[in-house]
């Protein structure tokens, strides 16, 4: 019997890693590197802004929405851990079904709003011959 606890234990303490589907906690370098890497994903889109290095207001939006995504991404690997090992694999497929509905959510409601504004809000032209036209 005696063998058999400790057995047990040795087994108990070389699974508790796989407990956790194989995700690693992250170090303090890693840690460090997402830290400073947030700062400078986060420093550079406030100076494009208050310095107005790009005077087109559209290519600055563009801009900054894309470094509001490589931080998502900064994020997700260094501070969520999310990769294609951690809980099987199951982790990184939710992530992915969860932006697949966003992207469909956000392009179908921008789609509508394009649609309705195209289809019911009348146009210059239409409002001055309605203003032309009243008593």
């Amino acid at each position: 019997m005696s063998a058999h606890h400790d057995s047990h234990d040795h087994g108990h303490g070389h699974g508790h890693d796989d407990h956790h589907g194989g995700a690693s906690h992250g170090t303090f370098g890693s840690y460090m590197i997402g830290f400073v890497l947030s700062v400078i994903l986060t420093a550079i889109p406030f100076w494009l802004v208050g310095s107005g290095a790009i005077s087109n207001h559209t290519t600055t939006a563009l801009v900054i929405t894309a470094f509001a995504v490589v931080q998502i991404v900064v994020h997700m690997i260094y501070f969520l851990h999310m990769n294609t090992k951690s809980e099987g694999g199951w982790t990184f497929m939710a992530m992915i079904f969860t932006v697949v509905i966003v992207a469909i959510a956000l392009s179908g409601s921008l789609w509508v709003m394009w649609h309705l504004n195209t289809n019911m809000m009348p146009s210059m032209a239409d409002m001055a011959k309605q203003a032309q036209n009243l008593p």
